[in-house]
């Protein structure tokens, strides 16, 4: 069994961060799925908490890596 880790550029914040490709939170831009990083999301939920409104849920492995067969 191999795990494999992807590297990307935060699309909010422009940090770089690991992630699992198939669970990590992200916006669609210009017609591409970018990437949103933990803090990021973070962040975003504590506005809508704050709003009353529901927080987007994050994956449990959306920040770990990802298994391969």
């Amino acid at each position: 069994m191999a795990w494999m880790q992807v590297i990307g550029e935060c699309v909010i914040c422009g940090i770089m961060f690991s992630f699992n490709v198939h669970h990590v939170p992200s916006v669609v831009v210009d017609g591409v799925r970018e990437p949103v990083c933990r803090d990021c999301m973070n962040r975003a939920n504590a506005i809508l908490e704050s709003q009353g409104r529901e927080p987007h849920w994050i994956h449990p492995e959306a920040y770990e890596p990802d298994e391969v067969p």
